[in-house]
């Protein structure tokens, strides 16, 4: 029997997605990597704030955006502000840092709105297609055993086939419209925006960042995410590699 390379077998199955996962390096005593709900953790504690950082999944696929939820608590006495504008985020590829892309509430916001764009179109044109395909149905020729031939012409199956057309491209564009507003609530729900945080106060939601470049040595990336809650900085090391690596 003939071997089937792993190439040729992701190509059948319709493509394989290589994955990595993250690791937390606590940078000081303040700091304690750990284990939550099976995934990797870190918790970072200054004098007046503490901040809970994981990823936003178990792996990240390959070239893609990492996402982190990041929680924080504000233990001091009075309010303290978190600005996204104040997340800085760089790659460290030997002694050398490169900066990374914080991509913030109102980026993610574009970029849907433009997806939507797109989606509408596509949808537009398959409406249009199907509508077209619609008004052809009623409509054939017929040739006699005699040899006589002509053409005919059946209202009701026409009438039939654009309402049937009509309800399918009703819900199509409604399931597009429906995607999308529940899209735009995810991201209002979900991702992290600049807040004050009151005494006591919890707050968190999903940081999104650029994707690290493969360094030239291997393939773990190493970066670090400087989170600052009021005066406190919380520096959060994070290691990146191939799913079981």
């Amino acid at each position: 029997m003939r071997r089937v390379g792993v190439a040729a077998l992701c190509a059948a199955l319709g493509g394989c997605v290589s994955t990595e996962t993250v690791q937390f390096r606590a940078a000081n005593s303040q700091q304690q990597a750990l284990i939550r709900d099976g995934q990797a953790a870190l918790v970072s504690r200054q004098k007046f704030s503490l901040v809970l950082v994981r990823p936003g999944s178990r792996q990240l696929q390959s070239g893609g955006r990492p996402i982190f939820v990041v929680n924080m608590n504000n233990l001091g006495r009075t309010p303290v502000d978190f600005r996204v504008g104040e997340v800085v985020v760089n790659q460290v590829v030997g002694e050398n840092e490169f900066p990374m892309t914080v991509v913030t509430y109102d980026m993610l916001v574009r970029e849907e709105k433009s997806r939507q764009v797109a989606a509408a179109i596509v949808t537009g044109l398959a409406a249009g297609a199907n509508a077209y395909n619609a008004s052809r149905v009623g409509y054939g020729t017929y040739t006699t055993p005699s040899g006589r031939s002509g053409t005919f012409y059946s209202p009701t199956a026409n009438v039939i086939a654009q309402g049937n057309a009509a309800a399918q491209n009703d819900a199509m564009i409604a399931g597009t419209i429906e995607q999308g507003q529940r899209n735009m609530a995810q991201l209002e729900q979900t991702v992290i925006k600049d807040n004050t945080l009151m005494p006591g106060e919890w707050y968190g939601g999903a940081l999104y960042l650029s994707p690290p470049t493969t360094p030239p040595s291997g393939n773990q990336k190493n970066y670090t995410i400087v989170i600052s809650v009021g005066a406190d900085r919380h520096v959060i090391q994070i290691s990146q590699a191939p799913t079981g690596a």
